[in-house]
């Protein structure tokens, strides 16, 4: 577009100063006519040109390497460390995703007692946990006046303001002491496996 532009001007002078020559003045006429178009081509160029018209081409950009994904948020990677217990002590997951309709009870009954057994242990290794009411159940309770809602929950017909009169249906837990395992670091944004598949070799 500069060398366009560049070539216009250099007509137009040239048209110009043809003006100028006596030889000329018979064409006089023509010639400052074709020198007034030929400004006015410049003036129309320059003016609807692109604004980036007359600036060298800038090489591409090379594409930046996309991110790197994201760790696994460690809350997250804990909580699979912690599910990786379960399974590990008191085969939970396996217990839980398997179908156990086709096993008689008896057998149902021996697993629950492997896997209580094992989550027990890994709870009470983890986790503090005692009774949200020590009565026992089916005993006659009184919720206080500005109970936690997340420790009580009201069931059958409420009314009134607290405290409440009624049956303790069940204990409820509560904790005030929490130990997931420390997570190794998982290569990019892969969690943790649950459990490793296991491959016997021969």
């Amino acid at each position: 577009m500069r060398a366009l532009l560049i070539v216009l001007a250099l007509a137009s002078l040239a048209l110009v100063g043809l003006t100028l020559v006596p030889e000329a003045a018979p064409h006089q006429f023509y010639l400052t006519i074709g020198a007034l178009a030929v400004g006015g081509i410049i003036l129309l160029t320059a003016l609807f040109a692109p604004s980036g018209a007359g600036k060298p081409v800038a090489a591409p950009a090379t594409a930046a390497a996309p991110p790197p994904p994201e760790p696994a948020p460690p809350a997250e990677a804990e909580i699979v460390s912690f599910l990786a217990l379960l399974q590990e002590k008191g085969r939970l997951v396996d217990f839980v995703m398997d179908d156990i309709t086709a096993y008689p009870d008896a057998q149902v009954g021996a697993a629950a007692r492997v896997v209580h057994a094992g989550c027990k242990a890994v709870l009470a290794e983890h986790f503090r946990i005692t009774p949200v009411r020590t009565e026992n159940e089916g005993a006659k309770i009184s919720v206080p006046t500005g109970f936690p809602a997340d420790a009580y929950r009201l069931v059958g017909r409420i009314s009134g303001e607290p405290p409440f009169s009624g049956t303790l249906v069940h204990r409820g837990w509560q904790t005030d002491k929490v130990k997931l395992p420390r997570v190794v670091a998982v290569s990019g944004d892969r969690l943790p496996a649950i459990a490793p598949a296991e491959v016997e070799l021969k």
